[in-house]
């Protein structure tokens, strides 16, 4: 049989007037790529469902063909509300800046990332993907990420990046409030944290040695 994952993408497009965003396409697409190429099935969900915008970033014209035609996954995708997470072996969340506004309001994400995780079941994070974890509290009230050791989307990043004021928050040091333990790589560098099913990626870099981390979990 093989394993199915979630990805759950945001819907969010726009940061500020005329500042858009979305999903960092990259992180989304090479993930999905790599589980599909493993034999795994992939269902794509989003809190509202349909598109899942992508960041006009993330895109140019470096960008390989096959990332390019991995945008049609994200042209319709599932209602988290029809997502149940018994129907699934891990959950993962590509980032995006557009993550930073909607994942960490859904409470049915959060639902779902308590589920998984107390399911003893794969969860799974990169970038500003962690931004889906900031609400989730496990059974016990307790923030999912309290003693864990992760890792986003570091401050530093986000300083080069210029887009700190138009955010809602910086990652990084939200997750640090939380009670996470959070390990941070220099800028820019592929870095990931495995604490138990918990596995969280540093930035764009880190997609898939995230993804490879999960799939040999699964295996």
């Amino acid at each position: 049989m093989g394993k199915k994952v979630l990805m759950v993408v945001t819907n969010h497009k726009e940061m500020a007037e005329g500042k858009t965003t979305g999903i960092w396409l990259s992180e989304f697409a090479e993930a999905y790529i790599e589980f599909t190429n493993k034999g795994f099935e992939v269902t794509v969900a989003s809190p509202l469902g349909g598109v899942g915008p992508v960041d006009p970033g993330s895109v140019d014209e470096n960008t390989p063909q096959e990332i390019l035609d991995a945008k049609k996954y994200l042209e319709n995708t599932l209602k988290l509300d029809e997502v149940a997470s018994e129907d699934y072996d891990a959950i993962f969340l590509p980032g995006g800046h557009g993550t930073m506004f909607d994942l960490p309001k859904s409470e049915k994400l959060q639902e779902l990332l308590r589920d998984f995780y107390e399911g003893d079941k794969i969860v799974a994070a990169v970038c500003h993907g962690p931004a889906g974890l900031v609400g989730a509290t496990l059974s016990n009230g307790q923030p999912l990420v309290a003693g864990k050791r992760v890792n986003a989307f570091t401050d530093t990043e986000e300083a080069q990046t210029t887009l700190e004021p138009y955010l809602p928050f910086l990652l990084e040091s939200k997750l640090r409030e939380l009670g996470a333990i959070f390990v941070a790589a220099p800028n820019w560098n592929t870095h990931f944290e495995v604490d138990g099913n918990l596995i969280t990626g540093q930035n764009p870099q880190s997609t898939l040695a995230v993804t490879k981390a999960v799939i040999e979990k699964l295996a």
